[in-house]
């Protein structure tokens, strides 16, 4: 089920997806690669979510992703899965 960002204070742009889980899901999907600064405003929302909501927070993504930024979103609770 689609939900509505602007509900969380995000932009419009953000897509975000509620799945059977109950869990919020952060889409993300583009080409390039999801560096360091990218997994810093992806703990941003994630963290502005979590303020109104308590559930897990995951990010789904067709796109490469950092190993090093990876690493940092698992530290801080996010899932971070699609593209390897």
């Amino acid at each position: 089920m689609k939900l509505d960002p602007k509900k969380y204070g995000l932009s419009t742009r953000v897509n975000l997806i509620e799945n059977e889980k109950k869990e919020i899901i952060l889409l993300i999907d583009r080409k390039s690669r999801i560096i360091m600064k990218d997994g810093r405003k992806i703990l941003d929302r994630a963290r502005k979510i979590q303020l109104q909501e308590n559930k897990t927070i995951r990010v789904r993504t067709n796109a490469p992703v950092c190993r090093k930024t990876k690493k940092h979103l698992q530290k801080n609770g996010i899932e971070i899965r699609g593209h390897e």
